[in-house]
């Protein structure tokens, strides 16, 4: 299958009708290209928090509820999208306020050409998600059972924790989508080499979209720092660096790669190495303990 990856930038939005045209674009170019698989980066959807105008945009509590009440619109327009092209789409995360909660989570939705297959909170906040805009985590993990493959989606920081990419690869994922939201080189870089060792560790593809640019209306998200790439692991049938395509950092546009499921399963039955195989033989040399020298 063929693989984009989103460097996505935030843009102001006089109307719906903006949002429209513009996600409408993306994925026209994404499919005319042959892709199959587009996926968009967290907190790709605040974008929509200047519907509300700039005093909205510019709040951080305020822009999550004007961000949150467009997402009815917001799904209809992937569920369109993806089965007019036929595509799936993991669209840009944003923030879900659940009944019975106060505080929103931040959540990816899978879209399919046959409409929504589920979604995917993210399930580790950051310290500005946790100490200053105060977004909750999820309550677990979903592997998607698609026609092109099972997927796992590991939101930003989650990326970042070995285990729970571990356990969406035990329940079956072949391919990791890791869409982010960065404001500086260190945090794109934390992300970025997350997204490279998870691909490693379980010789999988894993797909890392970022938001790009300035964005001077949402403090929230007003810098971002970025490459889109796709990565799988250094070994047998993959590149040598790991690396099947990046954008230009901070230049908005699509990374596009062509994957296979097989190659998957081959470099886990015979690659150079086998750490997807050899994982659990960690935890017999975990329990001998650690030694003092």
């Amino acid at each position: 299958m063929t693989i984009a990856a989103a460097a996505y930038p935030l843009d102001f939005l006089t109307d719906f009708a903006a949002y429209e045209a513009k996600l409408t674009d993306w994925v026209a170019g994404a499919a005319d290209h042959g892709a199959q698989l587009l996926v968009f980066p967290e907190y790709g959807a605040m974008e929509l928090g200047s519907l509300g105008g700039r005093a909205v945009a510019g709040d951080l509590e305020a822009c999550l509820h004007e961000v949150a009440r467009w997402k009815p619109q917001v799904d209809l327009l992937h569920q369109r999208l993806a089965r007019h092209y036929g595509v799936h789409i993991l669209g840009a995360s944003g923030p879900v306020f659940l009944p019975g909660r106060d505080r929103p989570v931040n959540r990816a939705t899978l879209y399919g050409p046959d409409g929504v297959l589920g979604h995917q909170d993210k399930q580790i906040m950051t310290r500005f998600e946790r100490e200053t805009w105060f977004v909750e985590p999820g309550t677990g993990l979903t592997l998607f059972d698609t026609a092109l493959g099972r997927i796992g989606v590991v939101i930003c920081y989650d990326s970042e924790f070995p285990l729970l990419s571990r356990a969406l690869v035990e329940a079956g994922a072949e391919i990791l989508l890791a869409p982010s939201c960065t404001d500086s080189l260190r945090g794109f870089s934390r992300v970025r080499v997350g997204a490279m060792a998870r691909a490693l560790e379980n010789q999988c593809v894993v797909v890392h979209a970022p938001t790009v640019g300035l964005c001077d209306f949402c403090p929230a998200v007003d810098e971002n720092i970025g490459a889109a790439a796709i990565y799988g692991p250094p070994d047998l049938g993959f590149p040598e660096s790991g690396i099947f395509a990046e954008t230009p950092l901070n230049q908005p546009g699509w990374a596009y790669a062509t994957v296979s499921r097989a190659d998957i399963a081959a470099v886990r039955r015979a690659g150079g190495v086998l750490n997807h195989m050899h994982w659990d033989e960690q935890a017999a040399r975990i329990a001998a303990g650690v030694t003092r020298a």
